[in-house]
């Protein structure tokens, strides 16, 4: 009897553990999705409220097309992520049905067993049977397993009901848990029908849009490779500049010019350690912002046959946003193009920050910034309406993704 309890005991606490752990798994990656599709959700209230709020009389028609085919993007992202969570509490339906089902067949058995030992307890519940067949032992031994057998007996009665109570209870959560399931999927399911009506409706605006381009597609692709050339032409003067910048500081350190990194005082080689320590969670640029063009080579979504580069990302945001220095360093360059487009460069020991498209700024070459400082304001361009920032950096002369130091860009 003893070692059918153990047995049993360990049964149990082994099926606890793995439903525990099972269930935690599930629980924790709905978590991560919910929470991603929380973020794309404030993604497209951003869109709106940047580049869709009262704003499209005064953009050109290549920029509307482009705010519209970016919100298509993100709210498709947004439908794909609530289809995985609802798939998820299918998943997790079903389980818990069967686990239910289960627990179910497992309390009628326990229940049965409970029974049938009442049953016989109350059959043999006189004192004057147990001291009977303690009486009948041949030997002291076999009095003393008796009495062991009778006690262990009790214990298992108490341990049974115990066990009993417990899947009672949890079983009663299970079916909470299950119910809370099904309105949780409910909800998912209605949210994707909405958000799929107004995915067709932008996918209309967005195809109408194209066509009235198609008519003058060679004047809009005109203007797209000449914005390109003009991003292309300022890219290369701030490389220069860098370029310039780390002769200089190895000939001031008695090194070769032509080496292509910075060389770094002690406090230098600090302060981009520090930075290099913060990768991934370096702040904004700009204190409200919508990634409107990532880093790299991007097709364009008016004329897929022009290829669209980006040294950085071009962040859009309010009119008049201030633009903050994403670390602490010295102002190592400022340029004011023809175009207007000023641009301001932080250097962070070998790092150096770009923010370009600056209608003014507040800082001079030399001065030293801290994190977050308000360095100047993002210029609203009159030909299209938008205000982008296009932010940059590079580790000596090399060019970095963004992405990968700016937190949750």
């Amino acid at each position: 009897m003893h070692d059918k309890t153990k047995y049993l005991a360990f049964i149990f606490f082994t099926f606890l553990l793995f439903s525990h752990f099972g269930g935690y798994a599930q629980s924790k990656r709905q978590l991560q999705l919910e929470e991603r599709r929380r973020e794309l959700q404030q993604e497209i209230r951003q869109i709106t409220n940047l580049l869709f709020a009262g704003k499209q009389e005064k953009k050109s028609v290549v920029s509307v097309v482009e705010d519209l085919n970016y919100k298509i993007s993100v709210r498709k992202n947004l439908i794909r992520i609530t289809n995985q969570q609802a798939n998820l509490l299918t998943r997790e339906i079903n389980a818990n049905q069967s686990e239910i089902s289960k627990r179910r067949d497992k309390l009628k058995i326990l229940k049965d067993d409970y029974a049938n030992m009442i049953l016989k307890s109350y059959k043999n519940r006189t004192n004057q049977s147990k001291l009977m067949f303690l009486l009948s032992s041949s030997n002291f031994q076999q009095a003393y397993r008796r009495l062991q057998y009778i006690k262990q007996y009790a214990d298992y009665q108490k341990q049974q009901a115990e066990i009993i109570k417990e899947e009672t209870e949890k079983l009663q959560v299970l079916n909470k848990d299950l119910l809370r399931q099904k309105k949780d999927k409910q909800i998912l399911v209605a949210e994707n029908k909405s958000a799929k009506a107004v995915l067709d409706k932008e996918l209309e605006d967005q195809q109408s849009l194209i066509n009235s381009i198609q008519k003058n597609l060679s004047k809009f692709s005109a203007q797209i490779k000449t914005k390109q050339k003009e991003s292309n032409q300022l890219d290369r003067e701030i490389q220069k500049l860098i370029r310039e910048a780390i002769a200089a500081s190895n000939k001031k350190a008695g090194k070769s010019v032509k080496s292509a990194t910075f060389s770094l005082t002690p406090e230098q080689k600090l302060l981009a350690a520090n930075f290099t320590s913060n990768k991934g969670k370096l702040p904004w640029p700009v204190a409200k912002g919508v990634v409107k063009l990532r880093f790299g080579t991007n097709p364009s979504p008016i004329d897929p046959t022009i290829k669209i580069k980006s040294n950085g990302v071009r962040i859009a945001t309010n009119k008049g946003e201030q633009v903050r220095a994403v670390f602490e360093g010295t102002v190592q360059g400022i340029m004011t193009p023809k175009n207007g487009n000023n641009a301001v460069m932080i250097r962070h020991g070998n790092y150096i920050t770009v923010y370009k498209n600056l209608s003014k700024f507040y800082v001079n070459k030399g001065d030293k910034v801290s994190t977050k400082q308000v360095i100047g304001e993002v210029i609203t361009s009159k030909a299209s309406g938008e205000t982008i920032l296009s932010f940059g950096i590079y580790k000596d002369s090399s060019i970095q993704n963004p992405s990968h130091w700016i937190y949750k860009l």
